[in-house]
């Protein structure tokens, strides 16, 4: 999008220098890395990333609206409220499109969806120089927003992540972490904060008080960086652990399970902006759009795009029984704009947010990108195809 940055860095790529920088991680990090890396960064351009940066304003500004935990008490499942939710989210990460503005020509970003939870906050700080060590990377682009480096980046994470607290009595929950596709994060996240991921399998819980075990010797929880999707919790129905999330206990969430429902899918109609496409609850609709073609169904509690459906009819509309569990979206025209070898590729950029307990305003601290020439952007609709997969947004300076 950067069309100098794109020019050269395509002059000096191979094929050959792309396998050796996917050797050099499995090096690094062996076994880790189970999602596909795509051929090259994001080049951003400046008018791009401002717009970036106002469309993500206008999702907070919902978020920190007074009313907006009354909003949203409907988004949290019966049976799924965890005690003791904090003022705000810890971790806020909005998803957007790259489209071209049918008015203007110009390239402007549409909300795909945003999450209250935690992405890959360690990895998207590692993998920059994993690019920049096998491609010459300018200094005019940057992974960065109110942080000036990785340095700062790290500190920054390490004072949300550990509080006053020592880096083992911190722990990242996840449910069965060394199956997860994205514990590359996680292997790297103990290796610059110190913290371990640990299975809710693994807790011990005595009253109100959590131990793992570390190197041998029982440990207090004090801080618990929350991985766990409740989705994939479900999936589990006879899952026996002596710690459930709801259980009251004495720890500090660093991302309070009940934000994942709060700012999710549900959270799509409240936001109006040039950068938002209308979302509506489907069952507060008295009719149709009609021009439903253009329209995508989306569960309201899903992740990871599962039960999307793309192409819709109102007799399908009129036959779900749940209408109350979706929303209807504008679809976007994903515009085409990275030059790949062989053509043009799609691409969506996710902002990644830390929201400190006692600041009043979160920080957009880096993105993350991700590349595709399917219909939609996960991994299903690229199967078999390159240039296309996770990546990382570099910001034009300025």
């Amino acid at each position: 999008m950067i069309p100098a940055l794109r020019a050269a860095y395509n002059a000096q790529f191979t094929p050959e220098k792309y396998q050796q920088m996917l050797a050099d991680v499995e090096q690094q990090l062996p076994n880790q890395l189970e999602f596909r890396l795509a051929e090259t960064p994001i080049f951003v351009p400046r008018a791009l990333r401002d717009k970036l940066v106002q469309a993500g304003q206008a999702i907070i500004d919902v978020i920190q609206r007074p009313d907006f935990k009354e909003l949203t008490d409907a988004a949290i499942p019966p049976g799924h409220f965890v005690p003791n939710e904090d003022a705000h989210a810890t971790f806020l990460t909005f998803d957007f499109a790259v489209c071209r503005n049918a008015d203007t020509g110009e390239l402007e970003p549409q909300l795909i969806e945003m999450q209250g939870f935690p992405s890959l906050y360690a990895f998207q700080t590692w993998q920059p120089g994993s690019y920049g060590a096998h491609f010459e990377i300018p200094d005019s682009v940057t992974p960065y927003f109110e942080v000036p480096d990785d340095a700062a980046y790290k500190a920054e994470m390490r004072r949300l992540l550990l509080g006053n607290a020592q880096p083992e009595e911190v722990i990242l929950l996840e449910l069965f972490p060394e199956k997860q596709k994205t514990r590359i994060d996680f292997a790297l996240t103990e290796q610059f904060w110190g913290v371990k991921a640990v299975c809710l399998t693994a807790i011990r819980k005595r009253g109100r008080e959590l131990f793992y075990e570390r190197d041998g010797c029982e440990i207090k929880i004090k801080r618990i960086y929350n991985r766990i999707i409740f989705d994939e919790l479900n999936r589990y129905p006879d899952l026996h652990t002596e710690y459930q999330l709801t259980d009251d206990v004495d720890v500090h969430w660093v991302g309070h399970p009940n934000w994942f429902f709060r700012i999710s899918k549900y959270t799509l109609p409240l936001v109006h902006s040039a950068f938002s496409p209308p979302s509506y609850y489907l069952d507060q609709l008295t009719e149709y759009p009609a021009d439903l073609e253009n329209y995508v169904l989306k569960p309201l509690f899903s992740f990871a795009g599962v039960g999307v459906r793309l192409h819709v009819t109102a007799a399908d509309l009129a036959a779900l029984p749940d209408k109350q569990n979706y929303l209807l979206q504008r679809r976007v025209q994903y515009e085409p704009v990275i030059e790949a070898p062989d053509g043009l590729v799609k691409c969506e950029i996710r902002l990644l947010y830390a929201w400190h307990p006692t600041d009043a305003n979160p920080h957009l601290l880096t993105g993350l990108g991700r590349m595709s020439r399917g219909e939609m952007i996960g991994v299903a609709f690229n199967k078999d195809k390159d240039w296309v997969g996770g990546t990382s947004p570099l910001f034009e300076r300025g």
